[in-house]
């Protein structure tokens, strides 16, 4: 593959949340995340779902759109914290083939100037196959600010994830 990286890229979000997926609380985080990969014009949203923080259910829906569906990026929001029902970060490690920290690193970086809580963000990112995973916050404003933080590397990480030989620093 030799594409510039214009390419269109599948993706889903995984919205987890104990009271989303009950239907107690309204998911915005999911939604402001399709809005703002729609926004972004390489991406098309093909899987969105609302789990609870149990790991059997995040582990079957992450290894399902990986390694069924053939997406290139997931997006998960919500689990990243630390209470006790927190899970997402413990889950999606091990089904990682390759971890890439600076995506992570970065958005607490850009978080913590704005919130000092974001030191409690443990999030994690990687590959899967040919598919990146990256766990953002459950909130809205902070999933969105941590998408932003990261977006403008997105396209060119998936094209090199997917074979693309056009150097990084081109």
């Amino acid at each position: 593959m030799d594409k510039d990286t214009q390419e269109i890229y599948l993706c889903g979000i995984l919205t987890i949340s104990d009271k989303g997926s009950r239907g107690e609380r309204q998911d915005t985080s999911g939604p402001q995340l399709q809005e703002q990969l729609r926004s972004a014009g390489s991406y098309t949203i093909s899987k969105y779902a609302i789990v609870a923080d149990d790991p059997i259910a995040i582990t079957a829906t992450l290894k399902n759109w990986c390694d069924n569906e053939g997406l290139d990026l997931i997006l998960t929001t919500g689990g990243t914290g630390v209470s006790p029902s927190d899970q997402t970060p413990e889950t999606t490690l091990p089904l990682l083939d390759k971890v890439i920290p600076g995506i992570s690193e970065m958005m607490r970086m850009a978080s913590f100037q704005k919130t000092a809580n974001a030191i409690l963000s443990r999030g994690v990112a990687g590959i899967r196959k040919s598919c990146l995973i990256i766990n953002l916050p459950g909130s809205e404003r902070a999933a969105r600010e941590n998408l932003e933080t990261i977006l403008p590397g997105l396209a060119h990480a998936l094209y090199k994830i997917k074979g693309g030989s056009k150097d990084c620093g081109s």
